[in-house]
């Protein structure tokens, strides 16, 4: 695990996405599939909501930048009462640095 220093938590949204987007691309994905909790990060990407924090817009272009280099990507909203593992893993990679 490594850490994404302080971030807000939808700073932090966006670094883990550019960091799966970098993963998948160094394992040769071609197409890629996204599923977060953030509802703000996933509507943006889908162009539902507008980015307006300046901090957050520089994410934005870099992910969208990003994902240009996919053939198709599809981003998906998941609850975050369905995601509980996935936050406890990483509430334990946390606990661990």
């Amino acid at each position: 695990p490594r850490s994404l220093g302080v971030l807000t938590n939808n700073q932090a949204e966006y670094r883990a996405l550019l960091l799966g987007l970098t993963a998948a691309r160094r394992l040769g994905g071609e197409r890629v599939e996204i599923a977060m909790d953030s509802e703000l990060v996933v509507r943006q990407l889908e162009g539902r909501y507008k980015v307006k924090h300046p901090l957050l817009k520089p994410l934005y272009e870099e992910a969208r930048l990003a994902l240009t280099a996919f053939s198709a990507w599809r981003v998906r909203h998941i609850p975050r009462a369905e995601n509980a593992l996935a936050d406890a893993l990483a509430n334990q990679a946390l606990d661990s640095l």
